[in-house]
C-alpha cells in the first residue's frame, strides 16, 4: 500500500501542486543561466522543462519515480530539449566524472535520503566551474513556523513520499562541497496556515 501510494498517489499531488504561476516564474529565475548538458536530479513530472533556457543542449534526468516520469511525457514531447533518464537515484549517479556542465534539483533534496551525498555526487558529476542550481522548501526563520514544521514532519515523511519539511539546502550544497554564491528566500502568497511549505530557498553554487 505505501508503495503505491508513493508511487502514483504523491507524484500526482507533487505535480498539481507545484504547477502554479508563482512556483512557475521561482522556477525560470532558478534555471536561469543553465546551459550546455545539464543533470536533473528529481525530475519529477517534468514541470522545469518549458524553463530550460536557449543555451541547454540536452538533459539527462534522474527520476525514481515511474509514475512521475509517465506524467512528464507530454512535456518532454513537447521539449526542443532531448531529455534522456539517467538513473533512478541521486545518491549514486551512473554518470562519469566531470561530464556534465551544470546541475539542477528543485523540490528534490528534501526527499532524498542522503542529500548531502546526492550534492556530492553532482559535484563529482558536473566538471570544474559549473554550476548548481537549486530551488527547494525548507526551514522557516519563523520560530513559531519553525515549530509547526517540526510537528508536521514525521506526518509529511509519511504521506509525501519521505519529504522533510526542515532541511535548509544552502548548508546541504556547502557540506557536499559546493560554494553557494547567491542565495534568495522566497515565501509563497497563501493562509497562513500553509507557512510550513510556503519558505523556499532559491539559489546557485559553484
Amino acid at each position: 500500500m505505501v508503495r503505491w501510494w508513493d508511487e502514483r498517489v504523491v507524484p500526482r499531488l507533487t505535480d498539481a501542486s507545484l504547477r502554479g504561476r508563482e512556483v512557475g516564474e521561482l522556477r525560470g529565475l532558478t534555471c536561469a543561466g543553465l546551459g550546455g548538458t545539464v543533470i536533473e536530479v528529481g525530475f519529477g513530472s517534468g514541470l522545469n522543462v518549458r524553463w530550460y533556457p536557449a543555451e541547454v543542449n540536452d538533459v539527462w534526468a534522474v527520476e525514481p519515480s515511474d509514475g512521475g516520469w509517465e506524467l512528464s511525457e507530454r512535456r518532454r514531447a513537447r521539449s526542443r530539449v532531448p531529455v534522456e533518464r539517467r538513473g533512478l537515484d541521486g545518491q549514486l549517479l551512473a554518470v562519469d566524472d566531470d561530464s556534465a556542465d551544470c546541475a539542477l534539483v528543485t523540490f528534490s533534496l528534501c526527499t532524498i535520503p542522503d542529500p548531502v551525498r546526492a550534492l556530492a555526487e553532482l559535484r563529482r558529476v558536473v566538471r570544474p566551474g559549473g554550476s548548481l542550481h537549486f530551488l527547494e522548501h525548507g526551514l522557516s526563520p519563523d520560530p513559531r513556523t519553525a515549530r509547526r514544521q517540526r510537528r508536521l514532519e514525521p506526518w509529511q515523511r509519511r504521506l509525501a513520499g519521505g519529504c522533510h519539511l526542515t532541511r535548509e539546502p544552502a548548508p546541504l550544497a556547502g557540506a557536499a562541497g559546493w560554494t553557494v554564491e547567491t542565495l534568495v528566500h522566497d515565501s509563497l502568497e497563501g493562509p497562513a496556515v500553509m507557512a510550513p511549505w510556503t519558505y523556499l530557498s532559491r539559489g546557485r553554487a559553484r
